[in-house]
């Protein structure tokens, strides 16, 4: 237990959150947010499923024969949005020597640092995918979203990180969860139209 976490809430590091049909602010509007990080200074994530039309290989040609498809940078969030974060699925167990330049958040997802020389981290790494900024929530903030219910708590795959149809994500992450969650997936994009 480190001290950050001795606050009586426990930590969502590495899970998604999945926009909920009431959360309709155009930032998060059925985003699904990877949690790098979540403790009592609040909590810091990108939204997995907001890809846009700049190509990597425009902003950081080194890492561009690195990452999955779509080879495109994606919004990670609306904070710093001229900052760049590398995230990829380094295979093997957790404990072996984990790749230089590469930092486990949870399971065999990590950061990438995008300072090191891409070569150092080519054999080493599955899907990297870029983000331009991230989302952030001050502390309980996020805690105080989730009650409202503008979030759905879940697990997340390795798999949902470079999912290859990220505008397919929000549905399928759904779509694996048990009851009524699943069904949710089914949910018309704009509710007024039926």
């Amino acid at each position: 237990m480190t001290a950050a976490h001795s606050h009586g809430g426990r930590s969502h590091t590495g899970r998604l959150l999945v926009a909920t049909p009431v959360l309709t602010d155009p930032n998060f509007a059925r985003a699904v947010v990877l949690l790098l990080d979540h403790d009592a200074e609040g909590a810091l994530g990108v939204v997995l499923n907001r890809p846009t039309p700049v190509e990597v290989g425009s902003v950081l040609d080194g890492w561009a024969r690195l990452v999955g498809q779509p080879a495109v940078v994606f919004q990670g969030g609306p904070v710093a949005l001229d900052s760049a974060l590398g995230l990829a699925v380094a295979p093997g167990e957790p404990g072996g020597g984990e790749p230089l330049g590469w930092r486990r958040v949870h399971g065999a997802i990590g950061l990438v640092d995008l300072e090191a020389p891409p070569e150092v981290l080519a054999g080493e790494l599955g899907s990297l995918r870029i983000f331009a900024g991230y989302a952030g929530w001050s502390p309980g903030q996020l805690e105080a979203e989730l009650e409202s219910g503008a979030w759905y708590l879940v697990d997340c795959e390795p798999g949902d990180v470079s999912s290859p149809e990220p505008e397919r994500l929000w549905r399928s992450v759904l779509r694996r969860q048990r009851g009524p969650l699943a069904l949710l997936a089914t949910y018309p994009d704009d509710p007024t139209m039926n």
